[in-house]
């Protein structure tokens, strides 16, 4: 018989001659595995896997948080971008530079109190220097009549009295609070129609159209708060010139008009 014909009996002889256990199948492969275990032929242990440091482990974690909060702003972004009642539960939810806002749908639209004037008539640089930090002045505006700070120290106010190029819609007075954009909200408005959203400059703004309801929470030294001061607000302009102050411009109207205003206060001198 030639070579092909000797292999097949060679490996049946091979079979044959293997011992295999009680209990064990007929097939090659079991045969074969329990030849290998009566003969304690040990198994090939695995490889482990390479150590991990544990900076590694902190990188591909802070990759997992970062991949989750990007799509999470992702989405928030959309949502700001496409849904104007959403933008405004936004608002309300996070606040904007110290301004907390509550949309109340339905909610009857009073007729708004007279813009109040600075009371103590304080120049601009004297209000500065208690307020501690210093501020542009629209120069759509004119020169002020006057500025104030309030009892806490943490809202300078500047008032216009109104007429001329300094008056707001209809000539009426004007007022612009600024203060230092922070967590805790000092102003709290409650609208019935929604803020709108614009730009003054390259900075977000917030356009409030309708007379609304206005509660400003104040601090003593101590951090005790005073009585809330409640009125209702005229249509009011607040923007954020830069990281750490935010404006107030309540008279002027349309917004179109009050966006100007805000404008030229990126060309107005820092104080007086």
């Amino acid at each position: 018989m030639g070579a092909g014909g000797e292999l097949p009996d060679e490996l049946r002889e091979l079979g044959q001659a293997i011992r295999v256990p009680e209990g064990v199948g007929d097939s090659m492969a079991e045969r074969v595995l329990a030849q290998l275990l009566a003969e304690g032929v040990p198994a090939p242990a695995p490889t482990p896997p390479p150590p991990v440091s544990r900076r590694t482990r902190l990188r591909a974690w802070l990759r997992r948080r970062w991949r989750a909060l990007a799509a999470g702003l992702s989405g928030l972004l959309v949502v700001l971008a496409l849904t104007p009642p959403v933008r405004a539960a936004v608002a309300d939810w996070f606040g904007f530079g110290g301004v907390r806002v509550r949309y109340e749908p339905g909610r009857a639209t009073p007729s708004p109190d007279p813009v109040p004037g600075c009371p103590g008539a304080l120049t601009l640089a004297a209000a500065e220097r208690r307020a501690g930090f210093a501020v542009r002045l629209p120069e759509a505006l004119g020169r002020p009549g006057g500025a104030s700070v309030s009892a806490d120290g943490r809202v300078l106010s500047v008032c216009w009295a109104g007429g001329g190029g300094g008056g707001g819609a209809g000539g009426g007075p004007v007022r612009l609070d600024v203060f230092r954009a922070a967590l805790d909200p000092l102003f709290y408005k409650t609208v019935s129609g929604e803020p709108e959203w614009t730009e003054v400059g390259r900075n977000t703004a917030l356009w409030f159209p309708v007379p609304h309801r206005l509660t400003l929470r104040l601090q003593d030294a101590a951090g005790q708060p005073f009585a809330p001061v409640v009125r209702t607000a005229a249509p009011t302009l607040v923007w954020q010139p830069d990281d750490t102050l935010t404006m107030r411009l309540e008279g002027v109207a349309p917004r179109a008009r009050a966006v100007r205003v805000a404008a030229s206060a990126g060309n107005g001198p820092v104080g007086n």
